[in-house]
């Protein structure tokens, strides 16, 4: 019985490289990606990998390059300025807590205004088209940049080191909740990231509309 022919190759290509090496950095983290590693999943020579992206660096600046490419236009929704602005923060949330570690090498080559640019670009709009103008436009743009960032932050940190947060069962009881029971029952539970950020984010856009204050 004769052998059927082995299927041909997949060509590698610049693209092909770049994705590996961004599922790598997603999973590991940026210290986890090597030339060797990268070349050895792609199931080819690690010359290969050098010809289409030249050294480790190199392909470091183009996987940032990528994600500040990928993380996109950013698009509100809703029918009033507080809701278009509130899903304007949702994506951006969802695009930090989706790519934390290639977030982070954007951070570290000094590109993060970039990165932000198109949420910036999509809150300025908003906010402009609630009626504000000039400084204090931008006093609410950054207050809620800095409100999303602070979020994500803090969920990041809780994750990745939940021995900081051990369950508050015992810190919690009629007593240290000034005699406030459901205050005592919420405080003991697990916080619901989701949930709070859009408590927060709406309490803020609510206050930032209102009437400037004194």
């Amino acid at each position: 019985m004769t052998s059927q022919p082995s299927s041909p190759k997949r060509a590698l290509t610049r693209d092909a490289v770049l994705d590996a090496a961004a599922a790598m950095v997603k999973k590991d983290g940026p210290r986890a990606l090597t030339m060797r590693k990268l070349a050895a999943e792609l199931g080819t020579a690690v010359t290969s990998i050098y010809w289409h992206v030249g050294n480790r660096e190199s392909l470091l600046e183009a996987l940032v390059e990528r994600t500040v490419a990928d993380l996109g236009e950013i698009r509100a929704q809703g029918r009033t300025p507080a809701a278009r602005i509130v899903s304007v923060t949702r994506a951006l949330r969802r695009q930090l807590r989706g790519h934390p570690h290639l977030v982070a090498m954007v951070h570290e080559r000094g590109l993060t205004e970039r990165m932000f640019q198109p949420a910036t670009q999509a809150l300025v709009h908003e906010v402009h088209a609630a009626g504000l103008r000039g400084t204090r436009a931008a006093d609410v743009v950054r207050s809620l940049l800095f409100q999303v960032v602070g979020f994500v932050l803090v969920e990041r940190n809780r994750e990745r080191a939940p021995v900081q947060y051990p369950g508050d069962e015992g810190l919690w009881d009629e007593a240290t909740a000034e005699h406030d029971p459901a205050l005592a029952k919420g405080l003991t539970g697990p916080p619901d990231p989701e949930r709070l950020f859009l408590l927060s984010v709406r309490a803020m856009v609510d206050g930032l509309l209102g009437p400037a204050p004194r």
